[in-house]
């Protein structure tokens, strides 16, 4: 029996549905429970996640890395299109392939989704797609949060982020103080536009270009909608493949900030990149923005990964082992650059030459 007097205000009442998110909890649970690890303790519903970390006393010196992100405006696109079951992807994209630039391997996972009214089918959908991405990954989802706010987000909004834990072997960390003049650049192909820059994605196309979401774009060979929501390509698997069985030296992963800002995170100042446009066919949705936008090339190359999601350096003589085993992952790649000696000036730097194809 209720103690809430009639007509007066309950959590329901404010917006909140304690039920709703009941609900939610368990049309996720078999969704999580197929990310399982052996190492994971317990179930959903905890107060934390657990994870046994016994078995990091196989490293002779472990180290843990961490990375925390969300998808940014990309759910705008999955709102309008009622579309939430791929948005999960980018959010594990998003967080796994930072970690694997070092040679972490992913262990687990937690998400946060903030929503202005639970919707069971919704928030499931979500986590559906989280879980998915995971054991594409090859981590556990372990925990996470789904918040109520009504008042701050509308009804039918929400937001998600997460973290996520790795190892890697103190002696086998990658980064740039491995990367030496001779080296190549291996560029792995994007899955189209990953988890960033739908702010200026959705200004041109969509508030300038007087595009709609259900349109036909016959370049993309689908609806815009269906393109906007290509999930971010996972390369955690093949990138820790290449960091366990060949001579990588780094990786970036191609987020915000575009291509050479990324890669000029991973570089010694000893050094200098450039990068040939040429060995590679700009994909149909970056050449749309340029061109609906009227964008220069420059600020183009400055917000979108403009069709490369990750990069490997590896000495040239590792190249073809590469090369062949980001195919054997189904990840297409190609030599896009070489690393040379810098001056002062140049110390540090990537210069994309050439044109497209």
């Amino acid at each position: 029996m209720s103690t809430t007097a009639a007509g007066g205000a309950s959590y329901e009442s404010a917006g909140v549905s304690i039920a709703a998110g009941d609900a939610a909890v368990d049309l996720m649970k078999v969704w999580v429970e197929k990310t399982r690890r052996p190492e994971v303790l317990g179930g959903i519903g905890g107060f934390a996640g657990l994870f046994d970390a016994s078995a990091l006393k196989a490293y002779d010196q472990p180290v843990l890395a961490t990375s925390a992100d969300g998808v940014g405006t990309k759910v705008a696109i999955a709102q309008a299109l009622d579309k939430h079951d791929t948005i999960g992807f980018d959010l594990v994209g998003m967080l796994v392939d930072d970690l694997v630039v070092c040679g972490a391997e992913p262990l687990f996972l937690t998400d946060y989704i903030a929503t202005g009214r639970v919707v069971p089918e919704r928030i499931a959908a979500i986590v559906k797609g989280i879980a998915e991405a995971c054991l594409e990954a090859g981590c556990a989802l372990i925990g996470g949060e789904t918040a109520e706010h009504p008042g701050l987000l509308g009804v039918d909004e929400y937001d998600v982020a997460g973290s996520t834990t790795g190892v890697v072997e103190a002696g086998s960390l990658l980064g740039p103080g491995l990367v030496r003049p001779g080296d190549v650049v291996v560029a792995m192909a994007s899955s189209g536009l990953h988890s960033n820059g739908y702010s200026l994605v959705r200004h041109v196309l969509l508030d300038r270009g007087g595009f709609e979401l259900e349109q036909h774009v016959e370049e993309l060979g689908r609806s815009l909608g269906e393109e906007l929501l290509e999930p971010t390509r996972i390369y955690a698997k093949a990138c820790l493949d290449l960091a366990r069985n060949t001579r990588t030296h780094a990786m970036s992963h191609i987020t915000g900030g575009g291509l050479a800002a990324n890669l000029e995170r991973v570089l010694p100042e000893a050094v200098r990149v450039v990068l040939d446009r040429s060995t590679w066919e700009l994909p149909a949705v970056f050449d749309l923005v340029r061109r609906a936008g009227d964008v220069a090339v420059d600020d183009l190359e400055r917000t979108l990964n403009c069709g490369v999601g990750m990069v490997a350096i590896c000495p040239d003589a590792d190249s073809e082992a590469v090369l062949a085993t980001l195919a054997a992952h189904g990840v297409d790649a190609w030599v896009a650059g070489e690393v040379l000696p810098a001056t002062a000036e140049e110390a540090g730097t990537v210069r994309l030459v050439g044109e497209h194809r």
